[in-house]
């Protein structure tokens, strides 16, 4: 059934057309929280910040690849939404410049429906005004985007990935069930991890990432740029093009994926220290730059 899934997600794709003067950055699984002791993103909030302000002044487009907010563990938005006000004015930035591209994930499934994504993201009341202002007007989160390069006959998908685990996408609501009332708390008392989620079961990851190079080797190689597994994967040329920007929640850095002239990297934006003892967040490349054309053969 994954493998129907995931076709359709394909067909379905929203087209966004790319050339040589393009630069973009692909974030996911950034589980916005509500910044209490158990929203792991709020420890890389001033990271995840200082990199999109980067890549802002430079004129990039940002693709968020799902999971963006936490709203499994969260039942109301505005919970997310105070305590990171400043990041959603950003992604307002860029969407009143037509440089914002959003998916959703599975623990963001809800905003496949427009009308939730108009009402958690389209305005919000502002206690100093006392007005509804503006916010993510007009967006439309997708499922599944397809970048179409111009001058290559092949095109990059980009998905979630939870299209690739029946548990999370089939029986996503069961999932956030499970995750709210029984996972949650066992893991807030106990530090016991939830075993349905492939970023905390090892066998639950391999089991996605072999689901979504089997769809690949059926469809021609097709390059996929996801998340979800939370595990950054940067293929060798010569390799299934499976690509994964990782997370934004991994201990003290995010990890995601440019591309910039044509050309793709693996990066990390971290924390280092300098001599002095003073704190400076760095961006450090992975992986790459490989040239796309060398996975879209």
């Amino acid at each position: 059934m994954v493998q129907q899934i995931l076709t359709r997600a394909f067909k379905k794709a929203k087209i966004v057309k790319i050339d040589d003067t393009s630069k973009l950055i692909f974030f996911s699984d950034c589980h916005r929280g509500d910044n209490s002791y158990a929203d792991d993103f709020s420890h890389n909030k001033q990271i995840y910040i200082h990199a999109l302000k980067s890549y802002f002044d430079n004129d990039f487009t940002y693709f968020e690849l799902g999971d963006g907010d936490e709203l499994w563990e969260n039942h109301h938005f505005k919970d997310i939404f105070e305590p990171y006000k400043d990041i959603y004015d950003l992604l307002k930035k860029y969407h009143q410049e037509s440089r914002l591209h959003m998916i959703y994930g599975n623990h963001d499934m809800v905003y496949r429906k427009p009308k939730v994504v108009e009402k958690y993201l389209g305005s919000y009341f502002n206690i100093n005004t006392g007005k509804k202002e503006e916010l993510l007007k007009g967006l439309k989160v997708e499922e599944s985007i397809i970048l179409k390069v111009k001058g290559l006959k092949k095109e990059i998908l980009l998905i979630h990935g939870h299209q690739a685990d029946f548990f999370n996408y089939v029986l996503w609501k069961l999932s956030r069930f499970l995750v709210r009332f029984f996972w949650q708390p066992l893991q807030k008392v106990f530090g016991i991890k939830d075993p349905t989620s492939p970023a905390k079961n090892y066998k639950e990851l391999i089991k996605v990432e072999r689901n979504i190079k089997k769809w690949i080797i059926s469809n021609g190689n097709q390059m996929i740029i996801a998340g979800h597994t939370h595990r950054p994967r940067f293929p060798k040329p010569n390799d299934l093009p499976y690509f994964n920007d990782g997370s934004c929640v991994h201990p003290r850095a995010i990890t995601g994926i440019e591309i910039v002239d044509l050309n793709i990297s693996l990066i990390k934006w971290h924390t280092s220290t300098k001599k002095d003892g003073t704190l400076q967040i760095i961006k450090s490349v992975l992986e790459g730059p490989e040239k796309l054309l060398t996975y879209l053969k």
